[in-house]
C-alpha cells in the first residue's frame, strides 16, 4: 500500500463528522449470511432561495437485497428518542428495493422508512452523503491506473459474536479502462454496499472529500459503482418509481416530526 497522504487525520475526521450516522447494516434474518451495509443519500433536485430541495434514498449493492425477509441493526443514535440497539426483521424486504439498471446497486425511497420511525413513534437522526460530496464525472476521471488511498465506511461482521459495529476501512482503489473503479484487495464481510471516500487533493495541504461510490460483491478486488453512474440512473428512473409525492400529501399521524418526501433545508 502507499504511503498515506498528510492529510489522513485531516479526511477520517470528516468522514466521521459528516457521515458516522448514514450507514445501516442489514442481512438475511435468521441466517448468517448476505450481510451488507447500506447508507443514506441526498440526491440534490434543486436550487432556490428557501434552499436545497432534494429526493433521499436508501442505497446498497443490489445482490444483497435480494432477500425475502432480512434483519436490519438499528443503532440507538440514529432514532429520536434514542433507543438501546434493535434488530428489526422486515418482511418483503427485497420487493422495497429498486434496482439501477446492470450498475449493482439498489436504493429504496425513503418514504416506507419515515413511516415505518413513525408508527413507532420515534423520528430518524441520520446523517446522509450529499450530493455536493457524491463523485463527478471529473472527479472519476482523475483517478488513475496508481492506487490511491481510499475509506470505506461499513459495517464487518464480528467473527466471534456476529455483531456488526461501524468501521472506517483503510485501503486503496484504482481506476482501469478496463475494469473501472475497484478497491484494491478483499473486504471484510459485511462491507458490501457500503460508501467508499477518498480525499481529492487541491494542491498544497487542501483537498475535499469525495464519496466515489458502493462497493459492490466481487472475486478478488471488489468493483465500485460511481456516483456519477448512481446519479444518471436516478434521473432515469419514473416519478412512481422514485416515490414522489406533492407537498399537499397527508403524513402519517405521529408524535415525531413531519417530514416530506420533498425536503426544503435553509
Amino acid at each position: 500500500m502507499s504511503e498515506l497522504p498528510d492529510f489522513h487525520s485531516a479526511i477520517v475526521y470528516l468522514i466521521n463528522a459528516d457521515s458516522a450516522r448514514a450507514t445501516l447494516p442489514f442481512q438475511r434474518a435468521n441466517r448468517a449470511e448476505q450481510h451488507a451495509t447500506a447508507f443514506w443519500f441526498n440526491e440534490l433536485i434543486e436550487e432556490t432561495d428557501e434552499g436545497s430541495v432534494i429526493r433521499q434514498y436508501l442505497v446498497t449493492a443490489g445482490e444483497p437485497t435480494r432477500v425475502e425477509t432480512a434483519e436490519i441493526t438499528l443503532r440507538p443514535e440514529l432514532c429520536s428518542p434514542a433507543m438501546s440497539a434493535e434488530k428489526v426483521t422486515v418482511m418483503g424486504f427485497a420487493e422495497g428495493w429498486i434496482h439501477l439498471g446492470d450498475l449493482g446497486v439498489a436504493v429504496m425511497p425513503d418514504t416506507a422508512l419515515y413511516a415505518y420511525a413513525a408508527r413507532k413513534g420515534w423520528s430518524w437522526t441520520t446523517d446522509e452523503i450529499t450530493d455536493g460530496v457524491a463523485a463527478t464525472e471529473e472527479d472519476i476521471a482523475r483517478l488513475g491506473g496508481t492506487p490511491v488511498p481510499a475509506y470505506l465506511l461499513g459495517h464487518p461482521v464480528d467473527a466471534e459474536n456476529g455483531a456488526r459495529e461501524q468501521a472506517l476501512v483503510v485501503g486503496e482503489i484504482v481506476r482501469t479502462d478496463e475494469d473501472g473503479v475497484r478497491w484494491v484487495g478483499t473486504l471484510p464481510q459485511g462491507c458490501v454496499g457500503a460508501p467508499v471516500f477518498i480525499g481529492a487533493g487541491l494542491g498544497e495541504n487542501s483537498f475535499k472529500l469525495v464519496c466515489v461510490g458502493v462497493a459492490l460483491p466481487g472475486e478478488g478486488h471488489h468493483p465500485i459503482a460511481t456516483f456519477d453512474r448512481i446519479r444518471t440512473a436516478l434521473l432515469a428512473l419514473a416519478p412512481d418509481q422514485r416515490g414522489d409525492a406533492p407537498a399537499t400529501a397527508v403524513e402519517p399521524q405521529s408524535g415525531a416530526p413531519k417530514r416530506r418526501w420533498w425536503q426544503r433545508r435553509g
